[in-house]
């Protein structure tokens, strides 16, 4: 794939800044569409009624502008780099076609059903309306062959992305970029690379449902099956384990191990380049899309000064690198160098890589083995960050919420309080409050927790303010606490973005209530 040269269209699903931002080719325009629909809400601990729903979306900015978009869930072979793969995607492509609209913008996203199952699109990070989440029972499955259309604005600016909330469907090829401008900020940089990570096995190796199996088969009579890589010694299921330990994230790097990892739907050997040129100030926009992967990653011969995480601005940081987990993103501004440089994402853990190029003159890349010594160098996380001042969310609390994370990898029963999703008790609250939320992890897994319709604010050890997100890893044995303001009324989905955990169980709600 080769950077491409786009011009702003204020009504396209694909517009970007006036200046012509340079973005990936593949990851283009999608077709104009519109029809529309409407969703109820309603959880186990009351119903949010309609009219709440829609009071906080009039509280949205709204420009009066629709964005009008089409994505289709099917069947598809993908070329991943001369390696064929019979998978799941959005209108054929991996990743889907770019969806981006400005601040207050309605997006009317029409989704046809191709798969033979039910689906649906969960818009990942933005602060939409409940009954348009994407995900049940805020907003209903689309059954197969069904067409549904998303309508919602967002009233924040960021980068964001959208993926199915069905099952083992995240550990397929649908996926696709979501970006939401600020046509008041056009920013301080000349180009801007849109960067989706992930890990791939589907149509190359063990299928998702059989990985799942295996994973659970270990604490249901499975036996032991000597020779399992990483598990300790418990047993053999391609797929399963060989993932060793990541000081990073505090022990296990993960549970799966992946034939490839991509970016931009690419394995290393047949990597994407994107083009520039030499002096450029680049944004790279970097999304974690895989199931159970984290990613360190970093550019060859280049610092990165971190921006945004999980959309919104912090204190600009410099680092040689970045941590994703799961769901994560990470915005960076890095000034190119003359010539050709490996963008290379680590798989915490799992000794391997994805790989992407940064071209701005003459000269190769490096062989596909070498490691960039920035992957070592200074390493952002999240206790490094702290959102700019005017995105700072209040410091005051009149709640306090738990999540205790419990299970183990040789039962695997992941659970939030100590039940699975399917017999959660969900936790409350009332519109207007400001809660504390305290992620209790008693596992020996880190766990990237993601909470719908809602930043937070990271509380960092010292109690100091940190970065605004939606997702956040918590490392085994440790507790990480946000703050959260109630603003958004609804019944909202909060769960470790690991997709097997998340469907072991590990899942609850946040529910309004009056």
């Amino acid at each position: 794939m080769t950077g491409s040269v786009m011009s702003r269209q204020p009504l396209s699903a694909v517009a970007v800044s006036r200046r012509g931002f340079l973005a990936a080719g593949a990851l283009g325009g999608v077709a104009l569409v519109a029809c529309g629909r409407s969703a109820t809400t309603s959880g186990s601990s009351g119903t949010v009624a309609p009219g709440e729903v829609t009071a906080a979306e009039a509280r949205r900015p709204h420009t009066g502008k629709t964005v009008n978009a089409r994505l289709d869930p099917g069947p598809a072979d993908i070329d991943l780099g001369g390696t064929k793969a019979r998978t799941l995607a959005y209108n054929g492509q991996v990743p889907g076609p770019l969806i981006r609209a400005n601040i207050g913008d309605e997006l009317a996203v029409i989704v046809r059903n191709g798969l033979d199952h039910p689906t649906s699109v969960h818009w990942h990070g933005v602060a939409l309306r409940n009954d348009m989440d994407g995900a049940a029972p805020a907003s209903p499955n689309i059954a197969p062959g069904s067409m549904f259309t998303y309508r919602f604005s967002s009233p924040y600016p960021g980068t964001y992305w959208a993926h199915p909330h069905t099952g083992l469907d995240t550990d397929y090829g649908l996926y696709v970029p979501v970006i939401i401008d600020d046509p008041a900020d056009p920013g301080s940089y000349d180009a801007e690379w849109i960067v989706m990570l992930d890990d791939w096995t589907s149509g190359v190796g063990t299928s998702p449902e059989q990985i799942f199996k295996g994973l659970r088969s270990m604490g249901m009579g499975g036996g032991s099956m000597p020779g399992m890589p990483g598990m300790g010694g418990m047993g053999h299921m391609p797929g399963v384990g060989g993932a060793g330990p990541s000081e990073l994230l505090g022990g296990d790097g993960g549970d799966v191990s992946y034939p490839y990892y991509v970016i931009n739907g690419r394995i290393p050997a047949a990597a994407t380049t994107f083009t520039a040129k030499p002096g450029q100030r680049i944004r790279i926009r970097i999304i974690n899309a895989g199931a159970d992967t984290a990613f360190r990653v970093a550019l060859a011969g280049h610092r990165m000064t971190v921006t945004h995480t999980d959309g919104f601005p912090v204190v600009p940081t410099d680092v040689d690198a970045v941590l994703l987990g799961m769901g994560e993103r990470y915005d960076v501004i890095v000034t190119a160098g003359d010539g050709v440089f490996p963008l290379v994402a680590s798989a915490e853990g799992k000794n391997a890589v994805a790989r992407a190029l940064l071209s701005t003159g003459a000269g190769t890349a490096p062989d596909v083995a070498f490691r960039p010594p920035e992957l070592t160098g200074r390493v952002g996380t999240v206790d490094m960050f702290t959102a700019t001042p005017q995105v700072q969310l209040p410091t005051n609390s009149d709640l306090a919420l738990e999540a205790r994370l419990s299970g183990t990898m040789m039962h695997y029963d992941w659970m939030i309080n100590g039940r699975p999703h399917d017999q959660t008790v969900p936790l409350t609250v009332h519109e207007g409050q400001h809660a504390t939320l305290r992620f209790a992890n008693q596992t020996a897994m880190w766990h990237p927790m993601h909470l719908h319709g809602h930043t937070f604010q990271v509380i960092k050890p010292d109690g100091t303010p940190g970065a605004r997100k939606d997702t956040v890893i918590v490392k085994p044995m440790q507790t990480v606490a946000v703050q959260l303001v109630a603003d958004n009324p609804g019944v909202w989905m909060l769960h470790c973005h690991n997709g097997y955990h998340m469907d072991a169980g590990m899942m609850t709600t946040l529910n309004y209530t009056v």
